[in-house]
């Protein structure tokens, strides 16, 4: 029992998150945080007036901020195994030697493709700081108080939710659809962030519907992307 305590208090070192309240996360030395997620945009597909028009509201997002902000960018592999079972499956069920021959054509296809690249999942975040000593001295101390966390969660919450709101609106002009993570949204991505090999094996072993093949495609070497302003 004693080293499964210190095993976990070592572990909790390395994590700065002591509680998520709501849509806030509530991290150690009297700091907080919300996260945004960005639905993507296919910019390839825009005419040049219209990733011109993306890159100039894009620009003046950045310019008319008086917060700072964290952009992140995480890519997930996808697998894909269970996606080209559910094909082989559909190909000896059909009666329909054209449509079977089709299916084989693209299963071909697509088994080629992934052997060459990483399928990968890429979501968007934008995550906004808090700390105590935005309220300035009094806020700081009660940081530090016997009811330092509820204290937190309070004047956090009012800060946050007004710069989410500024974001909302902005990220709305850009045509890009954007919801703040609630509590179980949070907890499922701090899930997988810190158990990815266990999501991904439990997910191979489990899988039993065709799952949709979203994403793009990426070359081997991709990694997270993170970007401060």
């Amino acid at each position: 029992m004693a080293k499964s305590a210190l095993k976990l208090n070592s572990t909790q070192k390395f994590i700065e998150i002591t509680d998520i309240y709501e849509d806030i996360i509530v991290l150690s030395g009297g700091n907080a945080s919300l996260i945004i997620e960005v639905q993507a945009t296919n910019f390839d597909l825009l005419s040049e007036g219209e990733q011109n028009a993306k890159i100039y509201a894009y620009s003046s997002l950045l310019n008319s901020l008086s917060f700072p902000i964290q952009i992140v960018i995480r890519s997930k592999q996808i697998d894909i195994s269970s996606y080209l079972n559910a094909l082989s499956l559909e190909e000896g069920k059909t009666s329909n030697s054209a449509l079977a021959k089709q299916i084989g054509l693209y299963k071909k296809f697509v088994t080629e493709l992934v052997k060459q690249n990483v399928v990968l999942d890429k979501k968007f975040y934008i995550v906004i700081p808090y700390s105590s000593l935005e309220k300035g001295l009094f806020g700081a101390k009660q940081s530090i108080g016997a009811d330092s966390i509820k204290n937190l969660e309070v004047q956090a919450k009012a800060a946050l939710s007004s710069k989410a709101e500024t974001l909302h609106a902005q990220l709305a002009r850009i045509g890009l659809k954007s919801k703040t993570l609630e509590r179980e949204d949070l907890l499922k991505l701090f899930y997988e962030i810190f158990n990815d090999a266990q999501v991904h094996q439990s997910h191979m072993a489990s899988e039993k519907s065709i799952p949709v093949v979203k994403g793009q495609i990426a070359q081997k070497g991709d990694s997270n992307v993170v970007s401060e302003k």
